[in-house]
């Protein structure tokens, strides 16, 4: 065949060069994801734990399609000093992945919005103190503010699940989830915030 001009290779190689080149695409399903996630052969050391949330197949995924970055992201994550990083945008790899710490007091939920983004994927975690933080499908909410391009950011009106955020436990969010951070729990506190921008591989 002149398609791959490997004639002459073994069957185990052209099995090779096919799964390199991208069979994570269509291999993941849901049980293959939450047992890989479950190895913790993605941590490289990270201390901090996944929510029991996070789409485990979209993180497969993408983690897969651009491990380089995800492992820096993580690197990033883990890093001892978090608790005296100031307020700030600080680099992790180009613009493929950057990082945002910031400090606030945690909101009543009429002071706050259901988003979405498109071009990053949205790693938060809470360094210190605590919120809730409402998850849901975008498919389902309604839109108020159309997406902008230039913020990568959508605004909903929507139903959905509430988690805590503490120390400890990091989210992930996806571009078809829509979610609501910063939300008090019970009374409102400061918060230091590692929201950790990670590139939408396609």
């Amino acid at each position: 065949m002149k398609l791959l001009s490997v004639k002459n290779l073994s069957f185990t190689a052209v099995l090779m060069l096919f799964m390199l080149s991208g069979y994570s695409q269509t291999e993941w399903t849901k049980d293959k994801a939450v047992q890989w996630l479950k190895t913790g052969d993605w941590k490289n050391g990270l201390r901090i734990k996944p929510h029991p949330s996070i789409n485990a197949r979209e993180f497969a995924e993408q983690y897969h399609k651009n491990k380089e970055i995800w492992d820096k992201a993580f690197a990033f994550l883990n890093r001892k000093d978090l608790d005296t990083l100031s307020a700030g945008t600080y680099p992790v790899d180009g613009k493929n992945a950057y990082a945002i710490v910031s400090l606030y007091d945690s909101k009543d939920a009429d002071k706050t919005k259901w988003e979405s983004h498109r071009q990053y994927i949205d790693l938060q975690y809470v360094i210190s103190g605590k919120e809730k933080i409402g998850v849901a499908p975008v498919i389902h909410a309604r839109v108020t503010e159309a997406y902008d391009e230039a913020k990568d950011i959508a605004h909903y009106e929507s139903d959905g699940k509430y988690y805590v955020a503490e120390p400890g436990t990091f989210f992930l969010f996806f571009p078809q989830e829509t979610h609501r951070p910063g939300i008090k729990v019970s009374s409102s506190v400061p918060v230091r915030k590692l929201v950790i921008k990670i590139i939408v591989a396609h």
